[in-house]
Parts: C-alpha cells; sequence; structure tokens
C-alpha cells in the first residue's frame, strides 16, 4: 500500500537527514491525517492519492505564479517537490491508453450528447491518479460535442 510507503519514507528521510524530501512527505502526510479528521474517511490509498494529486496541482499553479515574477528558484523548488510527491501516484497513462479507457467508457455508457458528460464522468473517475482529470474532462466533452 502507498500509505505505508509513505510512512516507511518519512523514516528513510528522518535517517538520512534529507531535510528536503522529510518535509514533503511531512505535508503529505499531514494533508492525509487533516482529511482524515475533517471529513471522518479512512486512510486509504484512495485519499492519498486524492492529497497528493491536490499537493501536485497547487505546486502546478505556484509554478505559473513564480515563473511570473522571476523567482526560478522557487519555481524549482517547486518542481523538485512534484517529483517526490509523483512518487505516490499510480503509474500515469499515456495518451494512447487513454483514449483505449475513453472508447472503452463510451462504448458502456453509449452517450448521446453533452448532457451525458456526468455520466461518462462518473465511469472516468475511476482512472482518478493515474490522469490528470481536467485533461479527461476536456478529452471527454470534446467527444461528446463531436457526436
Amino acid at each position: 500500500m502507498l500509505v505505508e510507503k509513505l510512512q516507511a519514507d518519512i523514516i528513510t528521510a528522518m535517517k538520512e537527514h534529507d531535510k528536503e524530501k522529510l518535509t514533503v512527505l511531512r505535508m503529505a502526510k499531514g494533508t492525509i491525517d487533516k482529511e482524515h479528521i475533517d471529513k471522518k474517511v479512512e486512510i486509504n490509498d484512495e485519499l492519498l492519492i486524492d492529497c497528493v494529486s491536490r499537493e501536485i496541482k497547487q505546486r502546478n499553479e505556484a509554478i505559473l505564479e513564480f515563473e511570473k515574477g522571476n523567482r526560478e528558484d522557487l519555481v524549482e523548488k517547486n518542481k523538485k517537490e512534484i517529483e517526490i510527491l509523483k512518487e505516490y501516484l499510480p503509474k500515469q497513462l499515456t495518451e494512447e491508453e487513454i483514449e483505449a479507457k475513453l472508447d472503452e467508457i463510451f462504448a458502456e455508457v453509449k452517450p448521446e450528447s453533452i448532457k451525458d458528460m456526468g455520466k461518462v464522468m462518473q465511469k472516468a473517475s475511476s482512472l482518478k491518479g493515474s490522469v490528470d482529470m481536467k485533461e479527461l474532462s476536456n478529452k471527454i466533452r470534446e467527444r461528446l460535442n463531436n457526436i
């Protein structure tokens, strides 16, 4: 399980005095614990993937802002943090794999118009963590508009 891997990596980072990695991992653990307490949900891989995905998204947004402000030091710091966090996400799907999954979903749901976006997205939610959901949503919307 990814949760155990995170816990083990925190201990390893402490032993190796890797402050940068330790800070990022503790932040991720803190986010998971907060979600667990606030929403009263079980700590599992799904929660970890949700939290890590959200943290990566926040860092990507921060990178855009830091680039506007010419803060290359902070851009690099955030990129390093994203690389550390990506270790806790499932393998990212390639474009071909995404298209194949979408073909399966569309064959199963048989959407007739853009009004079926919710049904398609509900089935596609199983891909969460292995694909950028915003990109996936755009691909689905594009396909539905071409029906």
